[in-house]
C-alpha cells in the first residue's frame, strides 16, 4: 500500500459532499478527469473499493463508509491548519486561550471578553474555567495566554492588571445550626458542622488550604455555584464570594458568621500573563483593552 495524499483525500471528500464527480470538480476548481483520477488513485493506494458504482449515482461502499468516517478528523485538522496558516500570514493569532478562575464575577468579566472578541472575528476565544490552583497551573504550563484569577504578585514571571476585589464571606444557612452560635464565632465553634470547600482543578495541587477548619468533616464541590447551593440547603457552611450571595444575606436565607476569628477575606482578581515569552497582536490588544476598560471604570467612579 502506498501513502495517499491529502489532495486525493480531499477530492474523495468533495465527491461525497457534493454527490458527484462533476460537482466536486466545480467546487475544487478542478477538471472532472482530475477528480476522477484522484479518487481512483486513492482506491489503488488503499487497496479498497471506496464507491459502489452499480447504480446511477455513486455511493459509498461499506469499506468506503468506514474509511470516510475515519478520515474526518484528518480532514478537519487539515482545514484547521489552513485556517491557522492564513491567520499567521495576517499576523494575528487564530485562537487565544483564556482561563477564568472560580472567584471571578463572571457576568462582568465575560461581558468584557464578549465585547472584545466581537471585534476579532478571525480569532477564536478558547474559554476555560478552573478552580483554586488550576488557572495558574495552566498559565505556567503554557496552556493559557491569559488568566483571570488571583496570583502571587511577587512572581517576577507574571505581569498583571488589577481587575477587582472579591470579598469572601463565611456563611451558614440558619436551619443547619443545631445550637445558637456565640456573638464572636471561632473556628472551633464550627468544627461540628460540615464545611464545604472548593476542589482544586490543578493536576498537581500545591496542597495549600483556604479557611479549612482542622478536624471538621468536609464536602468538596467543583464550582462556587454548587458551593452556594450546598450551603443554602444546610448541607455545609463555608466562604462564598459576596457578589453571589447579596440577596440571600438580605433575605436571611444565609447568615454571615464573619467576625474577629472568622474574618471576611478579600482576594484581588487580576488579568495575568507570562512575561517570559512573546505575545501576539491580538493578545496585546486584549491586554490593552482590559487595562483601558478598568481605567475607564475607575475614572467614572
Amino acid at each position: 500500500m502506498m501513502d495517499f495524499t491529502l489532495h486525493d483525500l480531499q477530492c474523495f471528500d468533495a465527491v461525497i459532499r457534493e454527490g458527484s464527480f462533476q460537482a466536486a470538480a466545480e467546487v475544487l476548481h478542478r477538471t472532472h478527469p482530475a477528480v476522477f483520477a484522484a479518487v481512483a488513485r486513492l482506491e489503488r493506494q488503499t487497496a479498497l473499493v471506496l464507491f459502489d458504482r452499480s447504480g446511477y449515482r455513486v455511493k459509498l461502499s461499506e469499506a468506503g463508509q468506514s474509511f470516510y468516517a475515519r478520515a474526518q478528523p484528518l480532514l478537519r485538522e487539515a482545514a484547521g491548519l489552513r485556517h491557522h496558516a492564513a491567520q499567521l500570514a495576517m499576523g494575528e493569532e487564530s485562537e487565544l486561550n483564556v482561563v477564568i478562575g472560580d472567584l471571578c464575577p463572571r457576568e462582568t468579566l465575560l461581558g468584557l471578553l464578549a465585547r472584545f472578541f466581537a471585534q476579532c472575528s478571525h480569532t477564536r476565544l478558547q474559554l476555560h474555567f478552573e478552580t483554586v490552583g488550576g488557572p495558574m497551573e495552566r498559565l505556567k504550563a503554557g496552556d493559557a495566554d491569559l488568566i483571570l484569577h488571583r496570583v502571587d504578585k511577587r512572581d517576577a514571571d507574571i505581569a498583571w492588571i488589577d481587575l477587582c476585589n472579591v470579598r469572601l464571606v463565611p456563611v451558614v444557612a440558619p436551619q443547619m445550626l443545631t445550637t445558637p452560635l456565640p456573638r464572636a464565632v471561632r473556628p472551633v465553634d464550627m468544627r461540628g458542622y460540615t464545611q464545604c470547600v472548593m476542589r482544586d482543578s490543578a493536576r498537581a495541587s500545591s496542597g495549600e488550604s483556604f479557611f479549612v477548619i482542622e478536624g471538621a468533616h468536609q464536602c468538596t464541590v467543583a464550582d462556587q455555584a454548587m458551593k452556594k447551593d450546598v450551603i443554602l440547603q444546610g448541607l455545609g457552611w463555608g466562604h462564598l464570594p459576596a457578589h453571589l450571595i447579596e440577596e440571600e444575606l438580605r433575605s436571611g436565607a444565609l447568615k454571615s458568621i464573619a467576625g474577629k476569628y472568622l474574618p471576611v477575606h478579600t482576594e484581588e482578581i487580576v488579568a495575568a500573563r507570562r512575561t517570559d515569552g512573546p505575545h501576539g497582536p491580538v493578545a496585546n490588544r486584549l491586554w490593552t483593552y482590559l487595562r483601558e476598560s478598568i481605567d475607564a471604570e475607575i475614572a467614572q467612579g
